[in-house]
């Protein structure tokens, strides 16, 4: 069986039943309903933008879309990118992409154009799927994309160098022919980075697909009658992996466009959801404004939620026991896991053991984990060592990068992920460290070369290290060691509007004017700085972004 496979099922079997909802509250005006429309209890007046597909028409628009992609010259082993935000036609696309034997390439939304270009120059991509809020990035590449057969455009007002994509393919049949695909065939690249800053593309079959639907169930018993809050970012396997679960159990899930905490909860509230996956940020608002009162939650029917789990980067035990202590009858899960080895699930904590918080878990449904030294060999329970998994959905490879692939996947199957980790005496993994230096905040990497050079690209700047400070909400921020060269003079202000050229979420919160240590080999010293720095407050010194 692959992914596919259990999408034409759910059409077979519940074709007028609710698949996908979609509630945008800065949706069109002229389109937007009030919460209190449907709420059985009063709310605050918030508006939204409500959408719903059910499994059958869900079924039938990826058979669309997949027709008009083979139609236009798309075949198995060919690449299709997708640079969208989070919307309707986001999985359905994904599914008819995957229908046709192709490989979906999911693009993180944050890329630059010069990042758009590099990953679809690496990964072979032959069409991109983008938005509207796309359109200037991707005309700005379009003429220096050759492979590019055609940009398919999904929204309103199309622009002349693409084509629209959901107009275009509403003639095409709503079924398509079984190409006979195998969990062996190719599926997915997803792309990754490493303490270099530079994309690699993570290449998975199908096995990798099918799998984490049963590790998702298997770890949160995922029903029908459940109802799964998707607030993350599709083009990140932690979002669509938890999803996975909807998708094997048939169950109804809510695409939320926006994480403020009121949305959250009336999302919860006027669409009965069961379960919810959560970023350090988002719990962490939400308890606040449950505790300086500005959430009352006596406004919100909260009842039919029964699990809350956090994934993505290292869970305070502090912030799971304030919201344990509001919500008593939560089931709370953490997952870890990779891009490489298909998201999260390799390593699982299970609402079982919410004594253990704080540890990322066991070996997940199907997985095995072991910590090994240098050498690679297994290290005695308590030593800290680097952590391996091995499962059905560790990748193929890096695409067309056979040292990357060496370097971290041996012919056992194992991968090694790069994270120092223990085990205690119960046999629960705990992180330690990270061998590589990206810095996740709110959820999302940062890859300090990156910004160490853009940094240096300064007249007035010797050298600098970007380094990951500890913070209450967002797990990390990025902190700039700036070392000044003699004779020039430089302060916060300058150096935080020199950076207003980068991303907003690549701009270092703290600048710290000191010398960069390096040791004999030329490299910097970064367990050092960490050493120094990591201790100290941060609310003072912190440069708003």
């Amino acid at each position: 069986m692959i992914i596919t496979d259990l999408l034409k099922n759910n059409a077979n079997l519940y074709p007028s039943e609710i698949a996908l909802v979609e509630i945008n509250p800065d949706g069109p005006e002229d389109k937007k309903r009030s919460w209190r429309d449907f709420s059985l209890v009063e709310t605050t007046s918030t508006s939204y933008y409500r959408r719903a597909i059910t499994w059958g028409e869900f079924d039938a628009s990826a058979c669309r879309y997949a027709n008009y992609l083979y139609r236009h010259g798309i075949r198995k082993g060919d690449k299709v990118g997708i640079l969208l935000m989070n919307c309707l036609e986001w999985l359905p696309i994904y599914f008819g992409i995957l229908k046709c034997g192709a490989l979906a390439v999911p693009l993180n939304y944050r890329y630059t154009a010069k990042e758009i270009k590099y990953c679809l120059d690496l990964a072979d991509v032959d069409m991109l799927v983008f938005g509207p809020e796309f359109i200037g990035r991707v005309e700005s590449i379009c003429d220096i994309l050759p492979r590019i057969k055609r940009f398919l455009y999904v929204g309103e007002g199309c622009p002349t160098f693409a084509y629209d994509f959901i107009k275009d393919s509403n003639f095409e049949s709503l079924t398509f022919m079984d190409l006979g695909l195998t969990e062996d065939d190719d599926a997915a690249i997803y792309f990754s980075s490493g303490t270099t800053g530079f994309p690699k593309a993570i290449l998975h079959k199908h096995r990798s697909l099918i799998h984490s639907c049963r590790v998702e169930q298997a770890h949160h018993g995922q029903k029908k009658e459940d109802v799964f809050l998707c607030i993350p970012p599709l083009y990140h396997t932690g979002a669509k992996m938890h999803w996975f679960g909807s998708l094997i159990s048939a169950s109804k899930a809510v695409l939320l466009k926006g994480t403020r905490p009121d949305y959250i909860l009336e999302a919860v509230s006027q669409e009965k959801c069961t379960i919810i996956w959560l970023l350090v940020p988002w719990a962490q608002d939400l308890l606040d404004s449950i505790d300086n009162g500005s959430i009352n939650l006596k406004n919100y029917a909260l009842d039919t939620l029964r699990l809350m789990h956090i994934g993505a980067q290292p869970v305070p035990p502090s912030l799971v026991k304030r919201w344990k202590a509001l919500f008593p009858h939560h089931a709370y899960d953490t997952n870890y896991g990779l891009s490489e080895s298909i998201g999260p699930g390799c390593v699982h904590l299970g609402i079982e053991n919410e004594g253990k918080v704080g540890a990322i878990g066991v070996a997940g449904f199907g997985w095995e984990t072991k910590i090994v030294n240098d050498k690679r060999q297994e290290v005695s329970r308590g030593e800290v060592g680097e952590l391996a998994v091995r499962g059905p959905g560790v990748m193929t490879c890096y695409y067309k990068d056979e040292k990357a692939t060496a370097e971290v996947l041996d012919k056992e199957g194992w991968l090694y992920t790069g994270d120092m980790a223990k085990e205690d005496e119960d046999g629960f993994i705990f992180l330690v460290d990270r061998k590589k230096d990206v810095i996740i905040t709110g959820g999302e990497n940062l890859y300090p070369v990156q910004i160490e050079d853009f940094l240096r690209s300064h007249p007035a700047i010797k050298d600098v290290a970007v380094i990951g400070l500890p913070h209450p909400r967002l797990g990390e921020i990025a902190a700039a060691i700036i070392e000044v060269k003699e004779g020039y003079s430089l302060n916060e202000s300058e150096v935080n509007e020199f950076c207003m050229e980068l991303p907003r979420y690549k701009r270092p919160r703290r600048i710290i004017f000191a010398k960069v240590p390096r040791n004999p080999t030329g490299k910097i010293e970064k367990p050092r700085l960490r050493e120094i720095y990591c201790g100290e407050s941060l609310v003072s010194k912190q440069i708003k972004g």
